[in-house]
């Protein structure tokens, strides 16, 4: 069984940094886009950022010059480093992985559970 598991959420005061982590776990064959999206309440899920196999890189304008996102291919995990980070960056950051396990012949979309990111004024 697939899964993604999501640490480094918490409150930070406007201006601050948090990091980001989601390791996916090691059943899998290939791992295509890897990325972070967040939901606010009241606001439909948004793309943060994502990576490809491939390293490319794609940021919402919102963020960009203060998010970054990387990935560890040996260890299947994704990143994003936050910094500048403003109150309306608060939301649930969630993982996404578009991947194909060991167990199956096609890739999908997988999610992490979500972790809680609170900026303060």
């Amino acid at each position: 069984q697939v899964q993604l598991v999501e640490s480094g959420g918490g409150l930070v005061q406007a201006g601050g940094s948090l990091r980001l982590s989601c390791a996916a776990s090691r059943l899998i064959f290939r791992i295509n886009a890897m990325g972070w999206y967040r939901q606010s309440p009241g606001k439909q899920r948004e793309l943060v950022a994502t990576i490809t196999s491939g390293n490319t890189i794609n940021y919402a304008d919102s963020v960009k010059g203060r998010f970054t996102i990387s990935r560890d291919n040996a260890k299947n995990t994704v990143y994003l480093q936050m910094n500048s980070l403003k109150p309306e960056d608060t939301a649930v950051y969630y993982c996404n992985a578009y991947l194909q396990p060991f167990s199956s012949s096609v890739r999908s979309d997988y999610w992490g559970q979500g972790t809680q990111v609170t900026v303060s004024s």
